[in-house]
Parts: structure tokens; sequence; C-alpha cells
């Protein structure tokens, strides 16, 4: 069963919106796009799990890895709710409904919302890198919250990204960074995809206590 709705405003730069839900095309992407998944422990507890969860909700990952938030738009906030899979990477009979309504940090700062547009800006050895990108989706349950984006403008890649956290068994709590991605320049390729793993490498720490969240 798939659910989709109209979701943006503006066109994003690649044609599988929603591939980071998706196991098959993570498993066999689209050609030219480059799969990848990371994972990496918070804690555990209710309270790891909602300070993580505000944290993430309000652009926390972005800018604990470097980028500049700016220029942020709310949308329509109609998206493509996406599918649930159990463990084995099946479909879900029953999909939960997602909670729509609008959630704000302690300190006043709108949850990231589906169809919210953003600027990430972060700094080079020379210059400044720009990366306008479109959420496309959002996923907001009692133990599993987070979004995807997309970009939206010709740029060093082009794709989308997620990052997802959940409270698993045991009470863990877990955020799980998800990307299918292209690289603009076949000859530059090996470096962009070294920066990309850097960079991941930033994003999954961003969060972690001794990081300060």
């Amino acid at each position: 069963m798939t659910r989709r709705s109209t979701f943006t405003d503006q066109s994003v730069t690649y044609g599988a919106i929603g591939a980071t839900l998706a196991p098959d095309l993570l498993r066999y992407p689209p050609a030219g796009y480059r799969p990848a998944e990371d994972s990496v422990r918070l804690g555990s507890g209710i309270e790891r799990f909602e300070r993580a969860a505000e944290a993430l909700m309000t652009w926390g990952i972005q800018r604990g890895s470097g980028f500049e938030v700016s220029d942020i738009s709310t949308g329509t906030g109609a998206q493509y709710p996406g599918i649930v899979y159990d463990a084995e990477g099946a479909p879900l009979t029953e999909q939960p409904a997602p909670r729509i309504e609008e959630r704000f940090g302690a300190d006043g700062t709108p949850y990231i919302a589906a169809g919210m547009t953003a600027t990430l800006e972060r700094k080079r050895r020379f210059g400044v890198e720009t990366t306008p990108v479109l959420v496309v989706y959002v996923i907001d349950e009692p133990d599993r919250i987070g979004f995807a984006y997309g970009t939206t403008a010709d740029g060093p890649e082009s794709g989308e990204e997620s990052f997802i956290l959940e409270r698993r068994d045991g009470d863990t709590v877990w955020l799980t960074i998800r990307s299918l991605l292209a690289t603009s320049s076949a000859v530059g390729a090996p470096m962009q995809r070294k920066r990309r793993r850097e960079l991941t490498k930033l994003e999954l720490r961003a969060l972690h206590p001794a990081g300060g969240v």
C-alpha cells in the first residue's frame, strides 16, 4: 500500500522522492546514485529520546555538524508520508497515521515540517558551500521521529538524506542517517565521497550526549 499526496511547492533535483524510506531503492539504487546507511546509539530512556528529538527537529544535526541554516520557509505542510516497514522489510498491514499538529522546541523554534525549505551553508577551505533543500517527508510517531530533505538546485551532490531517531526494544535510543546521492562530476566523485563520509561522521555525533545534547 502506498500513500502519496502532493507535497512540494518546487522541484527537487532527483526523481526517487522518498527513497530513504524504501528498502528496495536503497538496495537497488537508480543508476548513478550511491546509497548509505549509518546508525549510532545515543543512550537510553525517554528523557534522552525527547531531548534528542527536540534537537533533531529544530535543525540540531545540521547546526551541530557545521552548517548555518538560513532562509527557512514553512511551505505547504503537505507531504509524502512514506511506508512503515517491519524488521524484515515488509510494509505493515496497518500503516500508522502521522501526527500533524504544529510543534515547537523549548525556545519557541518551530519543528521541521514537510514542505519546509531552507538553505544550508557550510564553510569550506575556499569559500562557502551552499545547498538549498526541501523537506520531503516528516515522521512523527511516539517512538520514532525524523525527516528527510532533498536537494533543489545544482551542486556537488543531488539526492535525498534522512535523519530518523528511534526508541527501540530495551529502551535504547538510536539515530539512523540514510542517503541516496549522486555526484555532479565523475572526475570529482572520489573526493566528494570522502567529504560525504567525513560529514556523516559529524552528523552522527551532533546529537550524542558527549556533544552536549
